[in-house]
């Protein structure tokens, strides 16, 4: 037993996992920079409250980003060549990324906000193409069970990314402007242009090219079809496809449900912002990396169905402990204990679901699978949870968890009805 176990932790020690951490810091940095970071700056610089919300605008490409994912799957980026298609396309998201962060710390956002909102969209959209490339490079980097430690380790260096642009940029900004902390942000782009120079193209998938010579409209109604219509067809072909998706759609629904309430229930117990924030920050995070390494072994060790099982189930217990942080209120050394707990099995869900999507994806058309299936069903499950305050409002906040933790059982009997049906495998 313990001799398995040591065989499935061994794939921690692949040197493609160097790689995937410091693509992981990649795709995680610029998030907080249009996000929590950005919006400190805003308020520190006078701009409304009223704009500050407006600026969030900015993020929607993020939960857009299927839209141009058929580019990035199929096109060859002329000046990019030598580096292959997936490694060209993240050193000029990542380029690209560079100069609109350097164009946010020459900005002033009370002065020229327009500007500003301008340079902070075209860093979302910088950071999205990031995204589509890089988990189309992490799928094609593994096979079925190996997708859970990557993930993890993806996952590990994304962490430590926003802790680069969170506690790293609040902490310059004690000592400096904001435009200089901005200018430092910037220069994080360089860990994954390093990672994409000491990286090797994934394993190319052969696509039979078109002889014949075509008009330019010809040309791009093909583009068309094998980019954009081609990847949404193959996958309508599995078998009960749209099972698949009500199974993604409810699977991670417990946490997704309770998430925009925990911060007022927190406020409510009686929880300092101070409190919040330093327990989340060190026991949070470390148990969510904790979590998702944990849950990566899992899938190496017992492949995706039984872990996507176990943690699911595990996700709907330790929501449980929030019942209990009702019931005692402001206790410190609970709420640490109830965030940990949350964290780990969010981490370890986390692992085994983004193995199972990665696996979902046919490689001839990764990026644009991936990023159909992360982003579209993410805004569906955003969009259900926006009703969450009204439940909240409703009931006691022990009846709240009680019933977000019931939510877990609608994908877990779905499960095992795929499983019977042989609609999922590994």
């Amino acid at each position: 037993m313990f001799q398995k176990w040591l065989k499935a932790i061994e794939i921690y020690g692949d040197k493609r996992m160097l790689t995937m951490i410091l693509l992981g810091f990649s795709s995680g940095f610029p998030f907080l920079l249009v996000f929590g970071t950005f919006s400190l700056w805003l308020k520190d610089a006078g701009v409304s409250l009223a704009a500050i919300g407006l600026f969030s605008l900015a993020k929607a490409p993020y939960s857009f980003k299927w839209l141009w994912s058929p580019i990035v799957d199929r096109v060859r980026l002329p000046l990019f060549q030598r580096l292959g298609r997936r490694r060209g396309w993240a050193l000029f998201s990542q380029l690209c990324l560079m100069f609109a962060i350097w164009g946010m710390s020459i900005t002033n956002p009370a002065q020229n906000p327009v500007n500003m909102a301008v340079f902070a969209f075209l860093t979302v959209v910088a950071s999205a193409t990031q995204d589509i490339v890089l988990d189309a490079y992490r799928i094609e980097s593994f096979n079925n069970r190996e997708q859970g430690a990557g993930v993890a380790v993806f996952v590990l260096g994304y962490r430590f990314g926003t802790l680069f642009s969170g506690a790293g940029a609040l902490f310059l900004a004690a000592i400096m402007s904001w435009e200089n902390v901005y200018k430092i942000m910037s220069l994080g782009s360089l860990i994954g242009m390093i990672a994409i120079f000491c990286s090797r193209e994934p394993k190319e998938i052969e696509r039979p090219q078109a002889k014949e010579k075509n008009s330019l409209w010809k040309r791009g109604i093909g583009f068309f079809k094998k980019s954009v219509v081609a990847p949404f067809a193959d996958f309508m072909h599995r078998p009960k496809w749209l099972v698949i998706l009500l199974f993604i759609f409810l699977y991670r629904m417990t946490d997704a449900y309770m998430a925009p309430m925990a911060y007022p229930f927190y406020d409510d117990m009686g929880f300092s912002k101070i409190e919040i924030a330093s327990i989340i920050k060190l026991f949070g995070i470390m148990a969510t990396i904790g979590g998702t390494l944990v849950g990566g072994a899992l899938v190496n060790r017992y492949g995706i169905v039984r872990s996507l099982f176990f943690c699911g189930v595990l996700q709907g217990l330790t929501n449980l402990s929030f019942v209990w942080q009702a019931s005692v209120g402001h206790d410190l050394s609970v709420l640490m204990v109830t965030i940990s707990l949350d964290n780990i099995a969010a981490g370890m869900g986390t692992a085994a679901f983004v193995a199972y999507l990665s696996s979902l994806c046919n490689k001839e058309y990764t990026a644009t699978q991936y990023a159909l299936l992360s982003s579209f069903m993410s805004l569906a499950r955003d969009a259900f949870a926006a009703t969450s305050g009204f439940l909240a409002a409703a009931v006691s906040w022990s009846s709240f968890f009680w019933l977000t933790s019931f939510m877990v059982v609608p994908s877990l009997l779905l499960l095992v009805y795929m499983i019977k049906a042989k609609i999922i495998r590994g």
